[in-house]
């Protein structure tokens, strides 16, 4: 791998992962438009270490908050952990979570990690197929644009409770699938529970972290010391980068615009590759 396909691909993590346009889907679709050799699914998931970085960066003072609740499940005021996260907040739109949302996130994260468990196999070889992928870019693309038209945008994060994060986590499940995008499936199934557009996507963001971490850790048996090189330092590097301002943006541009961007977007995507397919 040379560095500018390290750079490429870590924009490409970086970006996809947070946007709902498939992270896993775009990984392998890019080498194969662009005739370039397919690192395969262990360089795919080490990448998530540059998300890792970016998304407990940006949420890092959410984490303190998140974490403090559940130490204190009973407390009504931590201003030890107001203290701490007092400067971060003042700078990002303020949200209330419930105090039992740590607990909620790690029930809602059981699914992910029976379907990592058991499918893993299947992840790497047989789900890894450009056309399989197009289609999962489409299909889901049209779910995210039916969540987005159905849903009353009512509830907000601090009323999500166990049921409804276990059906986000279940979500998360099927993100396993190249293609479904963790981001948008997680975020659907939020906005089909009637959480409002931001709401959704933070709390797809926050049940990510333990996913991706998770995944991750994992992937290092995998791994010997020969594999990391200058390129995949520099990928991770651009993972980072790009995933933290992806995080930033994305927040703000959903506010104004919503997600039909972004099912627009899938769906070209989706018609390009299928058209390559057939085509070669």
């Amino acid at each position: 791998m040379t560095i500018l396909h390290a750079i490429i691909l870590g924009i490409i993590q970086g970006v996809a992962e947070f946007l709902p346009i498939s992270s896993s889907g775009h990984l392998v679709i890019t080498p194969y438009i662009l005739n370039w050799s397919y690192q395969g699914l262990d360089f795919d998931i080490a990448l998530h270490l540059g998300t890792i970085i970016a998304v407990i960066a940006y949420f890092w003072s959410d984490w303190i908050k998140i974490i403090g609740n559940a130490i204190n499940l009973d407390s009504k005021s931590q201003p030890d952990f107001d203290k701490l996260i007092r400067v971060a907040s003042d700078k990002k739109q303020k949200t209330e979570y419930p105090h039992n949302l740590f607990w909620i996130i790690i029930f809602a994260s059981i699914p992910a990690a029976i379907a990592g468990y058991f499918l893993e196999n299947l992840a790497e070889h047989a789900l890894r197929n450009p056309l399989l992928i197009a289609i999962f870019l489409a299909v889901f693309a049209l779910l995210l644009w039916l969540a987005e038209s159905v849903g009353n945008n009512t509830t907000k994060i601090k009323d999500i409770g166990y049921a409804k994060g276990f059906i986000v986590g279940v979500a998360q499940a099927i993100a396993l699938f190249p293609g479904v995008s963790r981001s948008g499936v997680t975020t659907t199934a939020g906005l089909f529970l009637n959480l409002n557009r931001s709401d959704a996507t933070k709390f797809s963001f926050l049940l990510a972290t333990p996913a991706i971490l998770g995944a991750f850790l994992v992937s290092l048996k995998n791994y010997s010391a020969v594999q990391i090189d200058l390129a995949f330092f520099i990928a991770v590097a651009t993972s980072a980068i790009f995933g933290f301002l992806a995080i930033k943006y994305l927040l703000n541009f959903l506010e104004k615009h919503g997600f039909l961007p972004f099912v627009i977007y899938r769906l070209a995507v989706a018609a390009v590759v299928i058209g390559i397919y057939f085509l070669r």
